[in-house]
């Protein structure tokens, strides 16, 4: 899922094509992504634009006439820029916004359409949209400290909670937690002062340098490569790999259809995090340290 470094930089493309365009034309090919009824979609056909938001996840196209177009991306939605509108949709797009100067199109790869769009109108029923999470960038110790608190959560769950904290899922969550050298299922009503003052410069820093590094490496270009995976990641996505700071394999917690990477050493002072499906299987003979699991592999 696209998190607040691919949301911002998808922001900063949009605003640099659209800002000032009229909307010519809204062509709807997947009617599911559509999920409110009133306003329609033609209402912002013919009003030109006036703002891109970020909204936690969410980006807000705002136009002229007071309405908006909310996208929520989730898992598989992608959007692309094309300066010449395609006369016919392919399948896997979901709708095309045509403007003088070229087209946005939203993609949805996969048999799940969870991406949606709403059309809303005015600011109150645009606030509806946002989920209320604190936004990182404006925090201080004492509020971030206060979100992370509100309710006795793992740190894990607590980042990408969006009620909680604005736009961070579970690809920056992993590397924040190993920036800020912290256990994922360390519970947020433990923490001090000390430790949520580390964690929000973590937090700070951590998606600081992704949103410059993905904005270098779009080069101006309309962002193509949006994906929660990198090679230049610490510990997301690395599950067996050496954990950059110690040399130690990354290790995971998996979960539904996620999983949790953390570096053991830096992390969980060389306590291996239970897997509930490892768990189950080995029982008593899952190794509980990271030196019982390099004794087991060699």
């Amino acid at each position: 899922m696209p998190e607040l470094p691919d949301i911002t930089l998808y922001c900063e493309a949009l605003e640099h094509r659209i800002l000032g365009q009229r909307l010519g034309c809204a062509r709807l090919n997947t009617p599911f992504l559509l999920r409110s009824v009133e306003p329609q979609l033609d209402a912002a056909v013919g009003a030109s634009v006036t703002v891109i938001e970020r909204i936690g996840k969410r980006i807000a196209i705002g136009f002229d006439n007071d309405h908006w177009l909310v996208f929520h991306l989730m898992i598989a939605g992608r959007l692309h820029w094309r300066d010449a509108p395609s006369k016919v949709l392919p399948k896997q797009t979901a709708i095309a916004l045509d403007f003088a100067n070229g087209s946005l199109t939203l993609t949805e790869a996969g048999t799940k359409k969870r991406a949606s769009l709403y059309v809303v109108r005015g600011s109150e029923a645009l606030a509806q949209h946002n989920p209320g999470g604190l936004e990182i960038h404006a925090a201080t110790a004492a509020t971030f400290q206060a979100a992370l608190q509100q309710r006795n959560h793992t740190l894990k769950r607590a980042l990408t909670d969006p009620r909680l904290l604005s736009g961070i899922g579970n690809a920056y969550s992993d590397e924040i937690l190993h920036r800020a050298r912290m256990s994922p299922v360390a519970l947020t009503s433990r923490l001090s002062a000390s430790d949520c003052t580390r964690l929000l410069q973590a937090t700070r820093d951590v998606l600081t340098e992704w949103s410059q590094r993905l904005r270098e490496q779009a080069g101006g270009d309309f962002p193509k490569r949006v994906t929660a995976f990198h090679d230049e990641m610490a510990v997301h996505g690395r599950y067996g790999k050496p954990c950059p700071v110690c040399d130690t394999k990354v290790q995971r917690i998996r979960y539904a259809a996620n999983e949790t990477n953390y570096c053991p050493r830096c992390q969980t002072g060389g306590k291996l995090l239970a897997d509930r499906s490892l768990s189950r299987l080995l029982k008593s003979d899952w190794p509980k340290s990271i030196d019982e699991l390099e004794r087991l592999q060699g």
